[in-house]
């Protein structure tokens, strides 16, 4: 469960920060944070998000940001680690999994919709970085999301773990993986595949904005290795995300930094879909900008997308 006083921001007076935890359907317990304004009875009918980490993030850092923000503007929002990773349950540690990660949303929602407080007919999902394709994803069979908001997306799937269409450098991949499986077994502990942010910075490397925030100051927490099990490469290579995104028929908003070297990534997937979507550009914003520059996160226009699409 979380600890008051690990957050990388502080929280907002007018807003209750509540620990709270709920299971999804593989059984595991999620550990989760719910912002709601102060002093809220259990009579209200709030407008409930759920609020997604980037890849290898934990509710304390960029997701909390956001729940804190949207709860100052009187949403109830959940913020959550996924499953196997920061305060939730699941071992080995730090697995990931496109199916279990999606399926951590559905739970979110089973949650947020069953508070006395919050009105289930209004239900939205904002998820940042690789949370915005999940989100959507969990959207293409779950009619009980409303809207949903992606920020800085990417597909992990599609883009940070390879499906190797050359079919020798497939096969050469899946044979380190499978002979990865059997080294796993006989070990106490899985081999990790390397870190999604350097911890040594270079103007030469573009990953270097993540490991600006990750491994610095400003974003660094305990929890937040960006670090998963080696042989999880394998369900993204054959589950990927959005299969269906000519499913997804609520209002969809992409947000997208001006200056992200992900932004061709995050106009992709908006592309691809067919429902009433919108983009929007932040000026001056890089990726992970994003995460947590309140100067540069666009939360007004977020908060009115939300406001419009959920009141419908």
């Amino acid at each position: 469960m979380a600890q008051d006083g690990n957050y990388i921001f502080d929280l907002d007076p007018s807003v209750e920060r509540r620990h709270v935890s709920f299971a999804n359907r593989y059984g595991i317990t999620l550990a989760a944070d719910l912002y709601v304004p102060r002093g809220i009875g259990e009579e209200a009918s709030l407008t409930g998000v759920l609020v997604g980490s980037p890849y290898g993030a934990v509710k304390e850092q960029a997701a909390g940001i956001y729940a804190n923000e949207l709860a100052r503007r009187g949403y109830a929002a959940l913020a959550f680690d996924t499953s196997y990773n920061g305060y939730s349950e699941g071992s080995p540690r730090h697995v990931s999994s496109t199916d279990v990660f999606v399926e951590d949303f559905h739970a979110g929602i089973d949650y947020l919709g069953t508070r006395s407080f919050v009105d289930r007919q209004r239900l939205g999902v904002v998820g940042v970085c690789a949370s915005g394709a999940f989100g959507l994803t969990a959207a293409q069979v779950d009619p009980r999301i409303r809207a949903v908001v992606s920020v800085s997306m990417i597909d992990i799937s599609a883009n940070f773990l390879p499906l190797y269409s050359d079919a020798e450098a497939r096969r050469a991949a899946l044979a380190d993986l499978a002979e990865q499986r059997y080294l796993d077994f006989g070990s106490p502990s899985p081999a990790m595949a390397a870190m999604g942010s350097p911890m040594t910075l270079s103007e030469d490397n573009p990953m270097s904005e993540f490991g600006a925030f990750y491994w610095r100051e400003t974003g660094h927490h305990h929890n937040s290795t960006t670090q998963f099990t080696a042989t999880s490469n394998l369900s993204f290579m054959n589950f990927p995300e959005l299969s269906h995104p000519d499913w997804i028929e609520v209002p969809v908003l992409t947000v997208v930094g001006e200056q992200a070297a992900t932004r061709p990534l995050s106009e992709a997937i908006h592309e691809r879909l067919t429902t009433d979507k919108r983009l929007l550009v932040a000026p001056g914003a890089g990726h992970v900008d994003l995460y947590h520059r309140m100067d540069l996160i666009p939360f007004e226009q977020i908060d009115a997308f939300l406001s419009e699409s959920l009141s419908r």
